[in-house]
């Protein structure tokens, strides 16, 4: 069981890589100093999952009442917010807020899919 925990993570962790990969290459721009190379993508998908896993639930609880007014939508800026930290957090790397949007959303859709299709949980 753990080692099928395992390889979920790393293809979650691939997956995420992938999606940064997109986001940085689309809507981003990385400077002349720093090479875009595979191990960029791929801290670039850790740093992702661990803003995602670790900041954002206490984002979430810290807006609950704005998120109750605006009836979900302040959400969309919690994600648009994580994704500009992760950006932050790597170095050389830039993205201004729309690129953070349509990241954001490019990432939604690349994670939904992944969800749809790897299962986190077998049925007992």
């Amino acid at each position: 069981m753990i080692k099928k925990q395992i390889l979920v993570f790393l293809f979650r962790w691939l997956i995420s890589a992938t999606g940064m990969w997109f986001v940085i290459n689309w809507f981003g721009s990385i400077d002349s100093n720093v090479h875009g190379d595979f191990w960029l993508y791929v801290v670039a998908g850790l740093v992702f999952s661990l803003v995602n896993s670790i900041v954002r639930p206490l984002a979430t609880i810290l807006s609950l009442p704005f998120i109750i007014v605006s009836m979900g939508i302040f959400t969309i800026l919690i994600n648009i917010g994580m994704m500009a930290l992760t950006i932050w957090l790597l170095p050389g790397v830039h993205i201004d807020f729309w690129g953070s949007f349509f990241g954001t959303l490019v990432m939604s859709v690349i994670n939904s899919l992944v969800n749809f299709l790897v299962p986190t949980r077998q049925a007992e």
